[in-house]
């Protein structure tokens, strides 16, 4: 684990390097655009003396990485405040919003895929495969604008756009404080930017379940089951779904992941104070150290929810402990 752990270093390095060259390389001056066309060029030059930007591509970039290796991200050109706050203040927004998503996918796709994978050819594999399909074909941007459509500007059941409160872990305050309206009012604002990040990861994951499952059930072990005289649903939940997890959790801890980058369209459209809306804003105002500091939170994020895939796979397996 820990030889894992070392092993993702260099591709942080390189993650780093290619988003600050990028940036760099890049069409428009983050000091005019920040402060203005009419601004004059004494203003900009202390501008760029303050920001750090009158240095070198490659000083800048030493600079950020010795920075960054002390948890320090350096300051937002857009919003004159260290990055690490501006991220923090933001990231429960998107946790709260992908969680939520990945808890639809996990309990819509996971029984359908069982049920399908149990039972091959018939109605209920027909029906989750073509939801399956019409989940991996669907753009959560397109979907995500015919949810708003429908219920907001048609049936005006949920709101449109935002949420109540700009930031903190809105579902997790409210339970803590006791307060059952904004509880509702949390729910009622993530439910349609949670389907549209969801819808695409129930397609997956039910494929996945249902391949695994029947593949399970040509096992040898599940033929000794049966031949045990145990009932089909004991066969099924505890014996096939059992050792049919490693694949499932893969996919869950990996769109996992993709749900926290791929966020960014969703929370764009929906108005979603996350870090995939402040990415939008880091990248139109060429703001280097926010998305700099964004790119790097995401890889982490990634190569910590694979550390943790992998020490689940040992306590759902036990032949990868011994």
């Amino acid at each position: 684990m820990l030889q894992r752990l070392f092993g993702t270093l260099p591709v942080l390095l390189l993650i780093t390097l290619l988003v600050f060259v990028l940036l760099h390389a890049a069409p428009g001056d983050p000091t005019t655009m920040l402060l203005g066309q009419e601004t004059t060029g004494a203003d900009l030059a202390e501008a760029k003396r303050r920001w750090g930007l009158d240095q070198p591509v490659h000083v800048q970039y030493v600079k950020f990485v010795l920075s960054a290796a002390t948890g320090d991200f350096g300051k937002s050109f857009r919003f004159s405040a260290p990055v690490r706050e501006v991220i923090a203040q933001r990231l429960p927004a998107t946790i709260e919003l992908a969680l939520f998503s990945i808890l639809i996918a996990v309990s819509l796709a996971v029984p359908l895929g069982v049920w399908a994978g149990a039972r091959p050819n018939s109605w209920i594999d027909n029906l989750g495969t073509s939801l399956g399909l019409f989940g991996i074909s669907m753009p959560n941007f397109w979907l995500g604008i015919m949810l708003i459509l429908l219920l907001a500007g048609n049936f005006h059941v949920l709101p449109s756009s935002g949420r109540s409160t700009q930031t903190g872990f809105y579902f997790l305050d409210s339970v803590l404080q006791g307060n059952w309206i904004a509880l509702k009012d949390a729910f009622l604002h993530v439910v349609m930017p949670a389907l549209a990040l969801g819808t695409n990861m129930v397609g997956i994951l039910m494929r996945v379940t249902r391949s695994s499952v029947l593949e399970a059930s040509n096992e040898e072990y599940i033929i000794t089951a049966r031949a045990k005289g145990l009932g089909e649903q004991v066969v099924l939940w505890h014996h096939v779904v059992t050792n049919a997890l490693i694949p499932i959790i893969t996919v869950v801890g990996l769109e996992l992941g993709t749900l926290l980058s791929g966020s960014i369209i969703v929370e764009t459209v929906f108005a979603w104070p996350g870090i995939g809306s402040l990415l939008i804003t880091g990248v139109t105002a060429r703001d280097y150290p926010l998305v700099t500091g964004l790119v790097l939170m995401y890889t982490v994020a990634f190569v910590t929810i694979n550390l943790i895939i992998d020490a689940l796979y040992a306590l759902v397996d036990p032949r990868i402990r011994y």
